[in-house]
């Protein structure tokens, strides 16, 4: 730039027209003087600019490093703290439940006097042989659960349950005199344990008091099909492919009074409870060392022939259709006892039978609509026992129960069932029975309140009034004097039933 202005200016000059020029040299010279102060500040503002420019991104840089290491040190905060804390939070799979179920109902006959109900009120009830529940039954029976569920942060699950139940014909309110209030059950459960692998992966372990988790019934006649109970332990759904998986327990039950306890017998079922898709075969084997030399509070032997081992198998088919003709849905079994094993409903339970003791029992049931507002759920219950507590004794029976639902709105239906057993019964003279024979009816309309869904045979609660006719051959009033058919007030011929009766579970 300096070179550039004297070349201007020494041509200016000495230049032909320099002779005006050279009287302002000093004028110009002042002038580049002035400029050449400027382009020297300018030049100091640049680098002061620039060295400014240079710091702020050095400082930017330091906040962008400190900011990561903040950031680095929340993360590992956070992450001591999940694994210091003891359960990961889940709403649904944890946290107080409680369940319940209950009925109660007022039954009077047709002179507003006190009758007899149930489902087992014929003479084939002492077997299981149970008839149609709705407008037959008279008792307050009520279950109380409570369970408590956890979800920890190793992913395993936690259950336990208990459960009060009581059941009361009286119709006060204060029964506490003639309570049979009880604690039915009483367990834990273990589930996805996290170093469980393979077939146990996803399986459940269990101990405790309790009712079997794969037990089902026939709900129309109040019976299971079976039913395992008592207190041991087990494991469910070990699994052996996509749809197979095996259940394994072990139950024990008790023979004879508590109150004698050097006399009582132990019962111990172990049980093996196979699924393939909608296929079921369990098998059962028990054990009550000495049972046959029981004796009571007196000293007497109670039943010195009675069985000490027993088996039960059972094979079953659960439809998600109703028996793969329409929509609904059923389930059927076939059930067969030896020895202690012959009481095929409640596995275990009955220690007075014999080594010889053979049951077999057939069980079926299904739901389905059929259209215009209507439901149908039939169902089947037959069973033939030999040898069961006399040589030489028989006790065979079969029940039809048919139950249908009429819808009107959507808070009112009408329900109609109707029962009807055969008995053929051979106690040669056991326990005082005597051999009879013969056929149970009942036929009930119950006119019935629903909160909502109405039709769905299985949704509560309900408030039924209704009206029960039942009938049997006259045969049958012989076959016991501390029975329900014979009794006073209640003899064949024909008998009417009125009451009212809620019903719900939850």
């Amino acid at each position: 730039m300096k070179k550039s202005l004297l070349a201007l200016t020494l041509s200016a000059l000495l230049s032909p027209g320099a002779t005006w020029a050279a009287t302002d040299m000093s004028a110009i010279e002042a002038r580049l003087a002035a400029m050449e102060k400027r382009l020297a500040a300018a030049e100091q503002r640049a680098d002061v600019a620039e060295n400014r420019a240079e710091a702020a991104e050095k400082q930017a840089q330091k906040l962008a490093a400190a900011q990561q290491q903040n950031q680095t040190a929340i993360a590992q905060v956070e992450q001591r703290t999940a694994k210091a804390a003891p359960a990961a939070k889940n709403s649904g799979d944890e946290g107080f439940e409680f369940h319940g179920y209950a009925r109660s109902g007022l039954l009077m006959n047709s002179s507003a006097a006190k009758t007899q109900g149930g489902p087992t009120v014929t003479p084939a009830g002492e077997t299981g042989g149970h008839v149609g529940r709705l407008g037959n039954e008279p008792d307050t029976y009520v279950e109380l659960n409570l369970e408590h569920k956890q979800t920890l942060a190793n992913g395993a699950t936690t259950r336990f349950k208990a459960m009060l139940a009581d059941g009361q014909r009286t119709y006060n309110d204060w029964t506490a005199a003639s309570s049979d209030l009880n604690l039915r059950q009483a367990f834990v459960e273990l589930g996805q344990l996290p170093t469980f692998s393979g077939a146990f992966k996803d399986s459940t372990v269990w101990a405790g008091k309790r009712f079997d988790r794969d037990n089902f019934d026939i709900h129309w006649i109040d019976s299971d099909v079976v039913f395992l109970a008592g207190t041991g332990a087990g494991i469910y759904d070990m699994k052996w492919g996509e749809t197979a998986r095996s259940n394994l327990s072990l139950y024990g039950r008790t023979f004879g009074d508590i109150e004698n306890n050097e006399n009582t017998a132990q019962n111990y079922i172990l049980s093996l409870n196979n699924f393939a898709g909608p296929l079921m075969l369990m098998l059962s084997g028990m054990r009550a060392k000495d049972n046959d030399q029981r004796t009571d509070i007196e000293g007497n032997r109670v039943k010195s022939d009675a069985a000490n081992t027993g088996v039960h198998v059972l094979a079953g088919l659960h439809n998600d259709s109703f028996y793969g003709l329409r929509e609904g849905s059923a389930k059927t079994a076939l059930l067969y006892g030896h020895g202690l094993g012959a009481e095929v409903k409640t596995l275990g339970s009955d220690g007075a039978l014999l080594p010889e003791a053979d049951t077999w029992r057939l069980a079926s049931y299904g739901i389905t609509p059929l259209g215009g507002g209507w439901h149908i759920a039939p169902a089947l219950l037959a069973q033939s026992s030999k040898d069961r507590y006399v040589k030489g004794d028989s006790y065979e029976w079969a029940t039809a129960n048919l139950r249908l639902i009429q819808e009107f709105t959507q808070n009112f239906e009408m329900q109609y069932e109707g029962s009807y057993q055969y008995m053929d019964l051979r106690p040669e003279g056991y326990n005082n029975r005597n051999a009879v024979s013969g056929n149970f009816y009942k036929l009930t309309v119950a006119p019935t309140l629903k909160a909502s869904d109405v039709g769905d045979f299985l949704k509560r609660p309900e408030i039924r009034l209704f009206a029960s006719w039942m009938d049997w051959d006259h045969r049958l009033d012989n076959y016991a004097g501390d029975d329900a058919f014979g009794s006073s007030g209640f003899k064949a011929g024909g008998e009417w039933n009125f009451g009212v009766q809620m019903e719900t579970w939850f």
